[in-house]
């Protein structure tokens, strides 16, 4: 049984009844045996199948961007971009599937040799609550165009969300089975990823997680893909913009209540304007106002749920503690619901909680380097690399910075996004493999090389 809260009220959501082992074999089976008859079909079908779904997720956009307020607490508008990017990204690989998907030549002894890309069949995609659409459309858009039908385990916090996104699919004209929304506790995962028909594995969640889910993959020899946590750094030199370069980084930071992987974990700021940024910095979060999510209003939502929210204080604390100065936030609101106030600590160092850990929600850790050098070996001063940036006019520096931090993404003088066009994904505790882009949809196909004398 799954038992979601809604985190702007601390309210229960209805029950939701799981699946049994039995029913969720049933289902996998259901999805491969749909797979002969969809990767059969040619991919100019599923460029319409997949402008469909575009379609049909813009005529849905209200109600789901109200399902992820409910149910984990996105404020509405958020919601709707969300919606509205998924969109895109259906639309993306339809109009660029069948080129990225198309057979190359590759000279050889042979009289013929090329290389061609074929759909493994039911691929498993295993993911996380923060962005329950999007996220969905990252993995299902270029697994379906590429041929594969698709098992999906949503979070146990967005059943509704998942479900109503499976009613858009059918809705939009998908057939039956080639998407399955699979309502099972986490404990059951195990041995969903270990049925012979899934073929391959998608991940999304904390490092911690994916570590498990990368160990039962790989004991069937089955390829996955992970997109973990990020203690994302952000480097602001001297000669940056300041004024854009603070209202990026807090749109980064507190976006989604602060709920993102890929959002400023980490400022360093270079010695001469430290004081400066810090100051500007604080007018901002001191701007942000908590407040009901359903409304269509500029507010910041609750953190999803109590023991998240419970964690994230923990580290404030603990890092003030260890010697971080807390400019504004870092208390527990009193009240109904998960939230949490827009969290601001400076002189935070190498070894401090906030410094070494993930932060999952809007507390913003601030360090002063003494120079450039010294500011990307903070940034590097991590076991995660999933995005990190840069803020300089410096052309040379941006140069260099992209070329030496250890990231799987780096943006100069902007925010680090996803991006339906250009691949996603990190190093170290960040997971390995790509999404998106041209890459990501040839992580779930068959590249098999063909020789003809």
């Amino acid at each position: 049984m799954l038992t979601p809260v809604n985190p702007s009220t601390a309210q229960a959501l209805p029950n939701v009844e799981t699946l049994s082992l039995e029913q969720c074999s049933t289902a996998i089976a259901h999805a491969d045996s749909a797979f002969a008859s969809w990767s059969n079909t040619t991919l100019q079908q599923r460029e319409q199948h997949l402008l469909n779904i575009a379609a049909a997720l813009r005529e849905n956009k209200n109600e789901l961007a109200l399902l992820m307020a409910q149910e984990m607490g996105k404020p509405f508008a958020e919601g709707i971009a969300e919606v509205e990017k998924s969109a895109g990204c259906a639309e993306y690989y339809a109009q660029n599937g069948t080129e990225f998907l198309t057979s190359e030549t590759i000279a050889s002894d042979a009289s013929l040799s090329y290389v061609c890309y074929q759909p493994l069949g039911t691929v498993l995609g295993i993911l996380p609550w923060n962005a329950p659409v999007w996220l969905a459309l990252r993995f299902l858009a270029p697994a379906l165009m590429a041929g594969n039908t698709c098992i999906m385990k949503p979070d146990p916090n967005v059943p509704a969300t998942a479900a109503k996104l499976h009613e858009v699919f059918l809705q939009a004209g998908l057939p039956e089975h080639v998407f399955t929304n699979l309502t099972i506790c986490t404990e059951q995962v195990g041995d969903v990823i270990d049925h012979p028909a899934i073929k391959a594995v998608s991940f999304t969640g904390s490092s911690q997680a994916g570590k498990k889910v990368a160990a039962r993959a790989a004991s069937a020899l089955k390829p996955s893909v992970l997109e973990l946590g990020g203690s994302d750094p952000c480097i602001v030199l001297a000669d940056a913009d300041l004024e854009k370069a603070c209202d990026i980084i807090t749109l980064s930071r507190t976006i989604n209540a602060g709920q993102s992987c890929i959002a400023v974990k980490r400022v360093i700021v270079e010695a001469s304007v430290y004081e400066t940024v810090c100051d500007k910095l604080y007018e901002r979060f001191n701007q942000l106002t908590l407040g009901d999510p359903t409304e269509n209003v500029p507010v910041m939502g609750p953190i999803a749920r109590e023991d998240l929210r419970y964690q994230l204080h923990q580290q404030v604390s603990q890092s003030i503690q260890q010697g971080a100065v807390c400019l504004c936030g870092g208390d527990l609101p009193a009240g109904a619901g998960f939230f949490y106030p827009p969290t601001l600590l400076v002189d935070v160092k190498p070894g401090m909680t906030a410094f070494c850990e993930e932060t999952f929600g809007p507390v913003l850790p601030v360090c002063k380097a003494h120079d450039y050098e010294h500011a990307l070996q903070l940034a590097n001063d991590t076991q995660y690399g999933l995005g990190a940036s840069i803020w300089t006019t410096n052309k040379d520096l941006a140069r260099h910075a992209t070329q030496t931090l250890n990231a799987g993404q780096v943006a100069v003088n902007g925010i680090v996004k996803t991006d339906p066009r250009l691949p996603s994904g990190g190093i170290g505790l960040s997971g390995y493999g790509r999404e998106l882009g041209p890459q990501g949809i040839k992580e779930f196909v068959n590249t098999k090389q063909v020789w003809m004398a």
